[in-house]
């Protein structure tokens, strides 16, 4: 069982018989009166993004989500394309569906599918990942006495701020949940 509390960004619940992903999260509370926890979730099964309020003592079940990891294969207009590498049972997913994380999806890498009663609802991205800077201003030397960032466009197409000293062609680490720089990456 969930609190109302315990639903921060990406933690899935049962809401109406229906698993939703959390997408914003905000606890406010109001002078005198009691505290609010506002969501923004998109409903797995309908594709629903609607705003919810409740109180921080409201319990929500957890969705019994089981997870298979799968390989993305492509993208083809709408429908995301991905692979079990054991029994090369191939799933598609509908790319409108997913929001703006599928962004971070690369080729050839290993995603976990979560499934529903059988049925392939989402593809769950890691935390942070590793993308290669396609784009950005070149850096000059001496203006790192401040925390100064410049623009810049890494695969997929992802724009993100990202400090002086990063080149084009370089490994960077982006959490993937506030699209943030985190730290240069080894590949």
């Amino acid at each position: 069982m969930y609190q109302s509390t315990d639903l921060k960004i990406g933690k899935i619940f049962i809401y109406n018989d229906e698993p939703y992903k959390v997408l914003e999260y905000k606890h406010t509370h109001m002078g005198r009166g009691g505290a609010d926890i506002r969501l923004k979730v998109r409903g797995l099964v309908s594709d629903n993004v609607i705003p919810l309020v409740f109180s921080p003592t409201d319990r929500f079940e957890e969705a019994n989500l089981t997870k298979k990891k799968m390989q993305f294969l492509y993208r083809e207009e709408d429908t995301l394309n991905f692979m079990n590498p054991e029994t090369y049972e191939q799933v598609e997913l509908n790319a409108k569906e997913m929001g703006e994380e599928i962004e971070f999806l690369k080729d050839g890498e290993e995603y976990n599918i979560l499934y529903w009663d059988e049925k392939a609802l989402s593809v769950e991205i890691p935390p942070k990942v590793v993308l290669q800077v396609i784009e950005c201003d070149p850096g000059v030397k001496g203006n790192s006495a401040a925390n100064m960032y410049k623009a810049a466009v890494v695969e997929g197409g992802i724009r993100i701020k990202v400090p002086l000293f990063i080149e084009q062609g370089e490994n960077i680490r982006i959490d993937t949940i506030n699209r943030k720089y985190v730290e240069r990456a080894n590949k």
